[in-house]
């Protein structure tokens, strides 16, 4: 499968409904963002951010209220969702059950009348990407639904589209196997070097798919990075917390030298990196990833353990300072020293960890 990869942009893009009671509701709000050709772009968020309504309106299914798209640098925003250069792979597999799996593969290609010959070499070529080879002549109902969605992935990727959408593709199946058909994606995505735009709310699917992802909330963006910038350095406490799982401290900047800052947190100073435009005197949020804790009889901030929990790869913690739980996965407990509920217990950890927002 040849594959003219093609970049999207979206400039200030906008979609407003009207409700009963004549009020706005901006279920996009003024966003901008460039996906490049060939890159996996996951939109994350809530329900309700607006995710999935962008996605609509890159398809061609939403009209936007202003604002431009762009696909392959063609303004396509009047185009109807046929005569854009994209796919859908729908959360629902929209497979005709009346249909094998080789016609429901082939229907596109044959309403643009290609030649038999053609639409056989094409089919069967997607067919066997997608690991379905001598499945074509089964229905719908007798396959997996793992099986099913590489149909609708298939029916998506024999077109050539120059950007492939997901809308949710993974939530009806089961969650070892979405694991496995993240993964099959991500590969499949690789080896044909399509432009994929991926809605989801699950952040262990944008993690492991995406090479960047656009994390949404009411409608505008919080934060556009790689899978680890927007883990270990969020730009808001929302992106923090919706990614992953983080402790949040209050701290004063008591001092700044260079890319060295000295906080103050429950009473200790803390040394820690940092690259920010906060000053001396001002408030801020420390970031704590809960694997980025050590919990011991030596350490920095004194707190006591309220839970304790034995997780198998890590001891799970609640650690009870001031007015502050902190979670804390201490990874790899075997030979370590266990502490129970009602010790008193330090924690401490590397300044590498410490994010301030």
């Amino acid at each position: 499968m040849e594959k003219r990869s093609k970049g999207v942009n979206i400039k200030n893009l906008n979609k407003i409904y009207i409700g009963a009671d004549n009020k706005e509701f901006r279920a996009v709000d003024n966003i901008s963002v460039d996906i490049k050709p060939g890159e996996f772009v996951t939109l994350l968020g809530p329900s309700g951010c607006g995710k999935t309504t962008t996605l609509r309106m890159v398809a061609g299914f939403e009209i936007p209220t202003s604002g431009d798209i762009y696909l392959g640098g063609d303004k396509i925003n009047d185009l109807p969702p046929d005569k854009r250069d994209s796919s859908m792979v729908f959360q629902t597999y929209a497979l005709f059950p009346h249909y094998n799996i080789f016609d429901n593969v082939a229907y596109g290609l044959k309403l643009k009348n290609l030649s038999k010959a053609v639409i056989k070499e094409k089919v069967e070529n997607i067919i066997e990407l997608v690991g379905l080879k001598g499945l074509e002549y089964r229905y719908p109902n007798q396959l997996s639904g793992g099986q099913q969605q590489r149909v609708a992935l298939a029916r998506a990727l024999v077109m050539e589209p120059g950007v492939l959408l997901f809308d949710e593709p993974l939530s009806n199946l089961d969650a070892k196997l979405r694991v496995y058909m993240r993964t099959e994606i991500r590969k499949i995505q690789k080896k044909v070097g399509i432009t994929a735009i991926y809605v989801t709310h699950d952040q262990s699917e944008a993690m492991s798919l995406s090479d960047r992802i656009i994390i949404m909330n009411r409608g505008i963006i919080e934060q556009v990075g790689t899978p680890k910038e927007v883990y270990y350095t969020p730009k808001s406490e929302f992106v923090a917390d919706f990614i992953g799982t983080a402790n949040f401290l209050d701290g004063t900047i008591k001092s700044i030298d260079g890319e060295k800052v000295e906080i103050e947190v429950y009473g200790k100073i803390i040394k820690i990196n940092y690259k920010g435009d906060k000053k001396p005197g001002d408030e801020c949020r420390v970031v704590l990833r809960p694997e980025a804790i050590n919990v011991g009889r030596e350490g920095l901030l004194k707190g006591t353990v309220t839970l304790s929990t034995f997780m198998g790869a890590y001891q799970d913690y609640v650690v009870r300072m001031g007015d502050k739980d902190i979670i804390i996965q201490d990874t790899n407990p075997q030979g370590k020293e266990v502490f129970d509920e009602g010790q008193e217990v330090m924690i401490n950890f590397l300044p590498d960890n410490v994010h301030i927002i």
